[in-house]
């Protein structure tokens, strides 16, 4: 059963990563055609204005989630690095629960404006607003079941070291290792003397 969770979550994140690609060429599409026709023609395309608007909330919502998937977002860890252990897991299980609080309150947003939202068109495509801002439900909910399962495990004790340094700078994780292997060489020659 373990494998198929797996594999449903690799495909639920390439599934996201799929359409903010889409959305990303779309935008690049919709605005450069537009500017073509502008400079050349002396027209444009309507919807060209606001696609590509919509499409960037969608792309910024669901980089949010696979963000957070994969522990990419941005952070000050300055205090962290100098916490013991147990105060790098306090810190990080606060911060958990402080993100999971945020997912339910965006997620609990969206469902009060729901209607409002469904009942407002768009100005040029009459797209209904839902379908713009509705990305927040999968959102909200994605971000409260990534903390969920990142709390129980901190609970159940399964959080690595490695997990409780949430920002990784460029070049970081090279550092980190060589500096481990510095300190396994060391011990190692000064448990053979």
């Amino acid at each position: 059963m373990g494998r198929w969770v797996q594999m449903a979550i690799g495909a639920f994140f390439r599934t996201l990563e799929i359409v903010m690609v889409v959305c990303m060429v779309v935008m690049l599409v919709m605005v450069f055609g537009n500017v073509v026709l502008r400079i050349f023609f002396n027209t444009g395309i309507d919807l060209s204005e606001e696609v590509p608007r919509f499409a960037f909330v969608w792309m910024t919502f669901l980089g949010g989630i696979i963000g957070l998937h994969r522990r990419n977002h941005l952070g000050v860890d300055m205090v962290v690095h100098a916490l013991p252990v147990f105060g790098r897991k306090v810190c990080w299980g606060i911060s958990q629960a402080i993100m999971l609080v945020c997912s339910l309150i965006i997620f609990y947003g969206t469902y009060l404006q729901h209607d409002i939202l469904a009942g407002n068109a768009s100005p040029v495509g009459q797209f209904s607003m839902i379908w713009v801002y509705g990305v927040s439900y999968l959102t909200g909910a994605s971000i409260a079941v990534i903390c969920t399962v990142n709390l129980i495990r901190l609970f159940l004790g399964q959080v690595g070291e490695d997990e409780l340094i949430e920002v990784h700078e460029e070049g970081l994780s090279e550092g980190l290792e060589t500096e481990r292997d510095m300190k396994a060489q060391l011990s190692h020659e000064g448990a053979q003397r």
